[in-house]
């Protein structure tokens, strides 16, 4: 058995890149879903363990200093990381995996595993980008800001990535991603 393929999926906040992962889950099932680590807070109706690993800073700084995760960083305040273990575990078990990261975290995780797919998911434009994040309602108008303040410099990173996909028609969207995991992986 080979080893697996890990897809890496980065976008700007309010891109659609939730929305998109989920509906790529139920056509892909045995594509896993890694689950980051975070010192951020549950939104609505996030669970620990299913949508993150929710941490407190202490917890997340013990797996900093023992090496625990593939790539992490501090977003918007809060630190994410990969899960190291979990990485290695469903590649070299042949299986293929999805992670939701940001930009920086994806530069890290293609200098450490030369094979990733990356996939950056974009809006039509930033005025879009902002109009979905006040539509979310999760995010205090400071949030908001740094938010967009950010998405321009991960715009123009995203430039990096093997693939870009535009998610402004939902559906065209799914089948273009769909489309690059099919392509580079043994799914069909």
């Amino acid at each position: 058995m080979g080893e697996g393929r890990l897809f890496v999926i980065s976008a700007p906040s309010g891109a659609g890149k939730s929305t998109l992962i989920d509906r790529i889950k139920l056509q892909f099932p045995d594509l896993v879903y890694s689950i980051s680590c975070t010192t951020r807070a549950p939104r609505g109706n996030e669970r620990d363990g299913v949508h993150y690993y929710f941490l407190t800073r202490d917890q997340f700084e013990e797996m900093i200093g023992s090496d625990g995760f593939l790539e992490f960083k501090e977003v918007h305040g809060n630190l994410y990381g990969t899960p190291r273990r979990q990485v290695n575990e469903v590649l070299k078990g042949g299986g293929s995996m999805i992670l939701d990261i940001d930009v920086m975290g994806a530069s890290e995780v293609f200098k450490k595993i030369s094979n990733a797919v990356g996939i950056f998911i974009n809006a039509p434009g930033l005025a879009a980008l902002e109009e979905r994040l006040r539509r979310r309602g999760t995010d205090s108008e400071e949030s908001i800001r740094t938010r967009m303040k950010n998405a321009i410099r991960e715009i123009q990173e995203g430039s990096t990535f093997q693939y870009r996909i535009i998610n402004d028609d939902l559906e065209k969207a799914v089948q273009d991603l769909a489309g690059i995991i099919r392509k580079e992986s043994a799914f069909q």
